[in-house]
C-alpha cells in the first residue's frame, strides 16, 4: 500500500559529534520519505524554492519517492541551522530561515488523494486539517507535530488529532501536550483527545506506544557512537508506518512490530552526516539489525 507524506523539505547545516554538513538534504518530509521507501511507494508533498539542488532532487527520483506534489516556487528553499553539544537529543537552533515554506498551502494532487497511509509532518494544524480535507477517506493517518503548535494552537491540534489513528511525538512534547510530568500519564491523557494509539520517541531510550487496552515498550537499538541524530524522529515515523503500509495490517500486533522497524531505520539513519546512510540504506540491513534487535529484547 502506498503512503502520502506532508511536510518540510529543506537545506540544513549542522554542526553534530560525527562532524558536519553545509546545506544538506533535509526537513522531516525527506527523512520519512527516504526512510518509508524501504518499504512501500511514497508521495511527498512539500515546497522549495528556485534554488533547490538538482541532484538533492534526484535523491528522491533514486529512492522511487514520488514528486508530483514538490511544489517549485520562486525564492529560497527553507533553511535550518543547527548544532548538538553534550546531549545528543537535543538539537540548539542557530538559524532557522522560512523561505518559500512561509506560505506553504499544501495541494494534494488527485493523483495521491487515493494513498490509504498518510503522514502529517509537524506543520501548522490548520494545514494539516487542510490535507485531511482533501484526501479520499484514508485507511491510517499518522499525525506528528511540535512544542510550537502545542503552545500556540492547541486548540487547532486537538481538532487534527481526533482524526489521527496514532499521534507520534517525542517524549518532551507527550507532556507537555498532555499536562502531565509523567510520559505514561501524559499519553494517557493524549488518548482522550481521540486517537487509537499514541507513540512517543524517547531517542536513545526508545518508544513507548500506547493504546487504551494495551502498553508497549520497546529500547532503542544500541549504538556505540551517534553522527548525527538530525532527522532520527522523522526517520524512526518512516520506518514504522513504511513496514505498516508494506504489511497493509493495523492490527496492535502489527503496530508492536511496526516501531521496531521504526527503531532499526532510526538506528541507521544517526550513523551518518545528514541523510548520507539512510540514503543508501537498504531493506536487507534493516532485516538484519531487526533480528539482532529482537535477540537483544527477547527473553
Amino acid at each position: 500500500m502506498s503512503i502520502l507524506a506532508v511536510g518540510s523539505v529543506a537545506l540544513d547545516t549542522v554542526k553534530a559529534p560525527g562532524g558536519s554538513v553545509d546545506e544538506g538534504l533535509g526537513g522531516s518530509a525527506t527523512y520519512f520519505s527516504l526512510a518509508a521507501s524501504l518499504f512501500a511507494p511514497v508521495a511527498v508533498v512539500a515546497v522549495v524554492g528556485d534554488d533547490f539542488p538538482e541532484e538533492a532532487f534526484q535523491i528522491f527520483v533514486e529512492r522511487g519517492v514520488d514528486c508530483a506534489g514538490l511544489e517549485r516556487r520562486a525564492g529560497r528553499t527553507f533553511r535550518w541551522c543547527g548544532r548538538y553539544e553534550d546531549d545528543v537529543n537535543v538539537a540548539i537552533t542557530e538559524k532557522t530561515e522560512l523561505g518559500v515554506f512561509d506560505e506553504f498551502r499544501p495541494v494534494v494532487p488527485e493523483s495521491c488523494r487515493d494513498h490509504p497511509y498518510v503522514a502529517l509532518g509537524n506543520i501548522d494544524p490548520l494545514l494539516q486539517l487542510a490535507v485531511l480535507e482533501q484526501l479520499n477517506g484514508p485507511k491510517f493517518v499518522a499525525v506528528d507535530t511540535m512544542n510550537y503548535w502545542i503552545d500556540r494552537q492547541r486548540d487547532d491540534l486537538a481538532e487534527v488529532i481526533a482524526r489521527a489513528d496514532v499521534l507520534v511525538v517525542n517524549d518532551a512534547e507527550a507532556k507537555m501536550l498532555g499536562g502531565e510530568a509523567n510520559l505514561l500519564a501524559a499519553m494517557t491523557r493524549l488518548l482522550e483527545l481521540g486517537p487509537r494509539y499514541v507513540l512517543a520517541k524517547k531517542g536513545e531510550h526508545g518508544a513507548v506506544l500506547m493504546a487504551r487496552d494495551f502498553e508497549f515498550v520497546l529500547p532503542a537499538f544500541p549504538l556505540r557512537e551517534v553522527a548525527d541524530p538530525t532527522g532520527a524522529g522523522d526517520s524512526f515515523a518512516g520506518g514504522f508506518l513504511g513496514y505498516l503500509a508494506a504489511s497493509d495490517d493495523t492490527s496492535p500486533a502489527n503496530l508492536c512490530r511496526a516501531v521496531a522497524y521504526g527503531a532499526t531505520v532510526a538506528s541507521f539513519a544517526v550513523e551518518g552526516l545528514g541523510i548520507s546512510r539512510l540514503a543508501k540504506l537498504t531493506r536487507d540491513e534493516v532485516e538484519e539489525r531487526l533480528e539482532r534487535l529482537g535477540d537483544m529484547t527477547r527473553f
